[in-house]
């Protein structure tokens, strides 16, 4: 369906909910933590049809929220990086091992988060908590942390910590493709009493005003994520769930192969854009 069509459809579907909001504020705002300047804007992958630019989640953001992000004394993400960074050196398990037996330092991890969830040696596309949990089930010999348990969020945040300035890079091509491809398809599938797709909010109506929430283009460069609504960080599941949950519809466990492969697609739309994490949201 055009563009054009499928906007009018969401428009209907959402009649007296979604109005247009003025332009998204002045363009040429940067996101700068510490001297670093962060890519939010940059011309959109060859595979995105219909969105000529890609653009961070920051920028729909509130000056206030955006504020927030750019002090790494005010982001409260920054408390899981830390409790991330002492469980990185943590002997746990039978093996009597940490983190740092293996990697060393922390920032061994520059460049992880850009290539996540990526494809495993046995040809399974994995999330950065699968390959944590892989870690410390059959290296440490330790018990597997839960999706979004507090050890696995504070981990997942500060490994992506590591990645924060440089470009989401993930792989869609070779065996990543038949993932991408069901991730492609999960994207435009209409769920839910609603009837809506993941695209009918982020490529059809992002810049948008629903209810009191200004669209963006959903993209993943910024997780973990620290969400005020949530009063904490939450994962990439959560947040695609969460999604799928406000079509009325039932969704995907935390860490199954849809979510996964959806994960794999979304991401693929922020190639480009500077992995963020922890970054800050309404």
């Amino acid at each position: 369906m055009p563009g054009n069509a499928r906007r009018a459809t969401m428009a209907v579907l959402l009649a007296g909910t979604v109005m247009v909001a003025p332009a998204l504020g002045d363009e040429s705002a940067e996101l700068v933590i510490d001297g670093q300047v962060f890519v939010t804007r940059t011309e959109a992958p060859e595979h995105m049809e219909y969105v000529p630019e890609i653009i961070s989640g920051w920028v729909f953001r509130s000056d206030e929220t955006q504020a927030v992000q750019m002090d790494d004394f005010d982001n409260p993400g920054m408390l899981y990086v830390d409790e991330g960074l002492d469980l990185w050196t943590q002997v746990d398990g039978e093996a009597g091992e940490s983190c740092a037996s293996c990697h060393g330092d922390a920032e061994s991890m520059a460049g992880v988060r850009t290539q996540m969830p990526h494809v495993n040696e046995d040809g399974e596309l994995w999330a950065m908590e699968d390959y944590v949990n892989n870690c410390r089930t059959e290296r440490m010999e330790a018990e597997a942390w839960g999706w979004e348990s507090g050890p696995m969020l504070a981990m997942t945040t500060m490994i992506s910590y590591q990645s924060r300035g440089l470009p989401m890079n993930v792989q869609i091509d070779g065996e990543a493709q038949e993932y991408w491809e069901q991730g492609r398809d999960l994207y435009y599938t209409r769920f839910g009493q609603l009837n809506l797709s993941c695209a009918n909010c982020h490529e059809d109506n992002y810049g948008n005003m629903l209810r009191a929430d200004h669209l963006s283009q959903g993209q993943l460069n910024g997780f973990p994520v620290y969400r005020l609504k949530w009063a904490g960080v939450g994962s990439i599941h959560r947040r695609l769930r969460g999604c799928i949950t406000d079509t009325r519809a039932e969704t995907f466990g935390r860490g199954s192969d849809e979510l996964t492969a959806l994960e794999l697609y979304v991401s693929s739309r922020g190639n480009g854009l500077s992995v963020e994490a922890p970054s800050v949201r309404n």
